[in-house]
């Protein structure tokens, strides 16, 4: 068995562990695919193109992509939603599965950069979410296919979605034909260019794409290049071993101390590597994500903590590594001192009682809240979901104010806490650790601060 077949086995299981108890495992829930490998053949094969049509089918689209930043939509950016369905055969049965295409509505304005995606089996396309900011002030492409729990598409409006038929043992393939479609001269978006084309996922999406790595390995272009040029598993804890293209793996505090930080960074073909650890990073982005999960739902305060903003930090230094050559800064891994009896975490916390380590933030380091993993589920509505709200609220952080006491002897006055927090900000962005595209959106939070 190879490493990264042994890497899908542990990212599955991880899954099982943080979902236990839950029916998406059951038959006909929407992981149960996780219990079927893709087949993927032993040789090298140059990858099938699939054929490609626009879907215009009457009713409702399906809208995987809600949790967006208020008041920063596509339409504020210009940008257009695309969706079409691509049909080949993989693994040796026909199947025709959805693409949605989120792109510059003006060719000029594209950056050619394509970030790719399997859709959560939630039904969410997490990557563009959870960079949207980033990925359209960038001018960059988003491309999400529908895999693992794409029958729920078809149910919700068979009029427009009747002709997806995709079996779970299809996955790694048809990712391998999506993503050399778009770099076909077939290619829905041949008139913006694209040139390089990362694959991303998060949870259960960052499974399917650990999955698709033994595949990565076999499938090629017609000229033997690489379909993608860069993987990005996010919410993601296991081993994951490197390949032939940069990689950077971004667990969460829900998942510090699972084997991660086994793995070394590494700049040398076939092992470039980062992990990136940010304090406070939560599983799931609660904060723009109220149309899955709300504050009924969760006991304790959600997490306002801006998971989009970090992700894109790693987004952007992945795309960089992979179009520029520019190699990423390493960065310091989160203290562990593997004792839960002093403070209730694995991790070393600090006196505001967030972790030491890791890639910093002024969330942190000029800290009005504690951050906490693990809310706790307390409504009613949690049956009947794809994913239920007790699962989303056990996947998402919480927030603790620091006493306002604490705040008034530390800072003096909320305006020399928000220059403090800023000149925090500043540091970091200079440092690449954060971006400018989010200055004044995290700049809001500080303010919004009161002791």
């Amino acid at each position: 068995m190879n490493k990264n077949k042994k890497s899908i086995i542990k990212t599955v299981l991880a899954a099982v562990a943080l979902l236990a108890g839950s029916q998406v495992f059951s038959q006909g829930g929407p992981l149960a695919g996780f219990m079927i490998e893709p087949i993927v053949p032993e040789q090298s094969t140059v990858v099938a193109i699939p054929s490609v049509r626009p879907i215009t089918g009457r009713g409702e689209t399906w809208n995987s992509s809600p949790a967006q930043w208020p008041g920063h939509g596509i339409e504020d950016f210009n940008y257009e939603i695309n969706e079409y369905y691509i049909s080949g055969t993989a693994a040796g049965e026909p199947y025709t599965t959805r693409m949605v295409i989120r792109r510059p509505a003006n060719d000029s304005d594209s950056s050619g950069l394509v970030i790719a995606e399997a859709m959560h089996p939630i039904g969410g396309a997490h990557a563009f979410e959870y960079n949207s900011v980033y990925i359209m002030d960038s001018g960059h492409i988003a491309v999400e296919v529908s895999t693992l729990g794409a029958d729920q598409i078809r149910e919700f409006n068979s009029n427009r979605y009747g002709d997806i038929q995709i079996s779970p043992t299809q996955t790694s393939e048809v990712l391998a034909q999506a993503g050399a479609l778009i770099k076909s001269e077939q290619s829905p978006i041949a008139d913006l260019n694209p040139r390089k084309m990362i694959l991303w996922g998060t949870s259960a999406s960052s499974a399917i794409m650990t999955r698709y790595l033994p595949a990565h390995e076999v499938f090629t272009l017609a000229d033997g290049s690489n379909i993608y040029d860069g993987f990005m598993p996010t919410s993601n804890g296991s081993d994951i071993e490197p390949v032939d293209v940069p990689m950077i793996q971004v667990p969460t505090q829900h998942e510090y101390g699972m084997g991660a930080t086994t793995i070394q960074d590494g700049d040398e073909p076939g092992s470039q590597f980062r992990v990136y650890e940010f304090a406070g990073l939560a599983h799931l982005d609660a904060r723009n994500n109220r149309a899955r999960v709300t504050q009924n739902d969760c006991q304790h305060p959600i997490s306002m903590f801006p998971q989009e903003a970090y992700f894109s930090v790693a987004l952007h230094h992945l795309l960089e590594w992979v179009d520029n050559g520019t190699v990423p800064p390493r960065a310091s891994r989160i203290l562990m001192d593997n004792y839960v009896d002093n403070d209730g975490s694995l991790m070393l916390l600090d006196d505001s009682g967030n972790p030491y380590g890791g890639i910093r933030n002024p969330y942190v380091d000029v800290a009005a809240y504690k951050y906490t993993m693990r809310n706790v589920y307390i409504g009613d509505n949690a049956e009947g979901q794809v994913l239920g709200a007790s699962i989303l609220c056990f996947l998402s952080g919480w927030q603790t104010p620091v006493e306002s006491a604490s705040l008034r002897r530390e800072y003096r006055s909320t305006t020399n806490y928000v220059n403090q927090f800023e000149d925090r900000l500043n540091e970091l962005e200079a440092a690449g650790w954060s971006l400018p595209v989010y200055h004044d959106l995290i700049m809001e939070d500080a303010r919004n601060v009161q002791f």
